[in-house]
């Protein structure tokens, strides 16, 4: 009897020792996994994303060609904080194009201006609303619309995306009016809202006015200079 009770206490001292190996093995793996997890995260993003960006430049300038009617050419602008900011072809030095804002000036084939090329990204009824537009400063109209991005709701929202609706921005005057096609008076500077989807239609309307009156100054100052060289 002595013999087997102390046989039982035995293994009962190995226990926690037992219980502390396998802890410190499941550690051990867990740990391996993740580092493997995270090498394998990183080799694939390093593979794809050169990828991602070629294919987001190539959309964006399709977009940009779209909405300036197929210009001959286009600059990149850099609107940097000199005096109070300006617009400048030139990057600064030291400074990274994505820390910028950029906008495109387009040319035909005469080397005239064709218009300006502008982004905007603000929320609307479901999320944020990416969109780019062509604007001609010197005659304050509008040139093109064209959705980037949009997760509005579909069958309603997502008609901000349909040609009936970006077909309103091919003309019209600044500020931009939305309003019901019912109640459309023949302004020069309205856009007829689409049914159903009035909140992403004046969202859209909202994001090109608010980012030509920020940029107005620019736009028209960078012209001019231009122009007198």
């Amino acid at each position: 009897m002595s013999e087997l009770g102390n046989t039982n206490t035995g293994n009962a001292g190995d226990q926690p020792q037992q219980a502390g190996l396998d802890s410190s093995r499941l550690l051990i793996t867990l740990g391996t996994v993740g580092i493997l997890a995270g090498l394998l995260i990183v080799i694939v993003y390093q593979a794809t994303a050169p990828r991602i960006q070629a294919y987001k430049a190539m959309k964006l300038e399709e977009a940009v060609s779209e909405v300036l009617g197929a210009p001959a050419r286009w600059d990149t602008l850099y609107l940097v904080d000199i005096g109070g900011g300006a617009l400048t072809l030139e990057l600064p030095e030291g400074v990274e194009p994505s820390s910028l804002e950029t906008i495109f000036l387009g040319y035909q084939e005469d080397g005239t201006p064709a218009g300006y090329a502008i982004s905007g990204a603000e929320p609307g009824f479901q999320d944020i609303i990416e969109l780019i537009f062509g604007y001609d400063a010197r005659t304050g109209k509008v040139l093109g619309m064209k959705i980037l991005q949009s997760k509005e709701t579909p069958g309603l929202g997502d008609k901000i995306e349909d040609a009936a609706f970006t077909a309103e921005f091919e003309g019209p005057e600044v500020p931009l009016q939305g309003v019901k096609a019912a109640r459309a008076t023949g302004a020069p500077n309205e856009v007829d809202v689409v049914t159903g989807a009035t909140i992403s239609s004046r969202a859209v309307i909202g994001i090109i006015n608010r980012r030509i009156e920020r940029l107005e100054p620019f736009l028209v100052a960078y012209l001019t200079l231009t122009e007198a060289e």
